[in-house]
């Protein structure tokens, strides 16, 4: 293993994104060759050793990216090391307590033998795209719930079992 991790995910406004961005850096800094990209910007994951894949939960679905990516690059994920995250709740339910994955990210971990799958907290704030998110943001139900200190938790989570599988 050479260690080189993808963190691919689909965001709509760029919360997701940012979660992506803060596991890729914590893998950096563990030792591995970790990059963030949009999940529609990957053409292969046969290049990688590991992949952790994340999508904003909208509508209770994944972004459609991060469904696409799975779909595209079943074959080739059910060989790899991979785990899924999910960002969404618009308030502090993700971090008092363990969210299930929605059916879709369920059917896509059983199929794709993903070894776990977390949902953080998710952000909406002004200037969202999309109907809904500025009916949600009228309401005044908008607002950033990210918890970076338990993404970068879990960051070093994968970190501990790539770590043990490459020195196996």
């Amino acid at each position: 293993m050479t260690g080189k991790v993808l963190v691919a995910y689909g965001t709509t406004n760029g919360s997701t994104a940012r979660i992506a961005e803060a596991v890729a850096a914590v893998l950096r800094k563990e030792g591995f060759t970790a990059e963030a990209l949009p999940a529609g910007a990957v053409a292969r994951v046969t290049p990688y050793d590991a992949v952790v894949l994340g999508g904003g939960l909208y509508a209770g679905r994944w972004q459609k990216d991060a469904r696409r990516f799975a779909r595209r690059h079943g074959r080739d994920l059910a060989g790899l090391p991979l785990w899924l995250f999910s960002s969404g709740p618009l308030d502090a339910s993700a971090s008092e307590r363990d969210i299930p994955p929605v059916p879709g990210v369920r059917k896509a971990m059983i199929r794709l033998d993903a070894r776990e799958h977390i949902t953080f907290g998710g952000c909406l704030e002004e200037g969202a795209k999309g109907r809904m998110a500025r009916m949600i943001l009228r309401s005044g139900k908008g607002g950033d719930f990210r918890d970076f200190d338990g993404i970068e938790e879990w960051a070093r989570k994968i970190a501990d079992e790539l770590t043990v599988a490459r020195q196996a």
